[in-house]
């Protein structure tokens, strides 16, 4: 998944990047809540999870959740500190989906992310289906195809996600960086090619329909075979 974190510089934060980044999502951080919602206009998530764990940050993250509600279409899941039953309400009553307060538990925080993804799909992926487009598996970190399974590295599961958003249309290189490498600014083209063509060879080795095609001075393309 793609999330937008907005955390301030403490510990916590830093905990919870370190997390969501070795759960293979791809997590763009930011410190403030107003350069949150211009990332949230820019691209989209799947995901927006904000820390708001001092007492005073409340009214403004209440002030300001409505504007992130209405830039997208992401889910948005907030961590309080010690909350009362009325903050929690509130946080719930300006835009967010989920809200949790100290002590949270990340595994039923992430598993309540996943929850609000399923529920957001408009059409899921059976699990087999003769002819079926291609999915990830998040919690083997494979890609199925019918019956086929390609185990992934997180970088290579990663890019293909990213390439699956938009099957059968060329995605730009720059975007591919930003999604699979969302920690680095400084990665090369020959990075990206180099993972690319480990995908190349998982899926022909496993002998799956889909394909990578190279769009020259532009990026790559997911070919499904549909």
């Amino acid at each position: 998944m793609r999330i937008l974190l907005v955390s301030a510089p403490h510990a916590e934060g830093a905990w919870l990047h370190k997390a969501l980044r070795e759960s293979t999502h791809s997590v763009q951080r930011t410190e403030d809540l107003r350069d949150g919602v211009f990332l949230a206009s820019q691209e989209p998530y799947d995901v927006i999870v904000i820390v708001a764990t001092e007492a005073a940050t409340l009214t403004p993250l209440v002030e300001t959740l409505p504007r992130f509600a209405a830039v997208g279409a992401a889910s948005i899941i907030v961590l309080l500190g010690r909350a009362s039953a009325g903050d929690r309400s509130r946080v719930l009553r300006a835009g967010a989906d989920a809200c949790f307060d100290q002590p949270w538990s990340f595994i039923e925080m992430h598993e309540r992310m996943q929850a609000l993804q399923r529920t957001a799909a408009v059409s899921p992926v059976p699990a087999y289906a003769p002819g079926s487009m291609p999915r990830l598996d998040g919690l083997t970190r494979e890609l199925v195809e019918e019956r086929r399974r390609v185990p992934l590295t997180k970088r290579e599961y990663l890019l293909m996600e990213c390439l699956l958003r938009q099957t059968n249309a060329p995605v730009p290189r720059e975007q591919l960086i930003r999604y699979a490498w969302p920690e680095r600014e400084d990665i090369e083209p020959s990075s990206v090619n180099l993972v690319v063509s480990r995908l190349r060879r998982k899926l022909e080795a496993h002998a799956l329909r889909a394909r990578i095609e190279t769009v020259s001075r532009y990026g790559y393309e997911l070919n499904t075979g549909q």
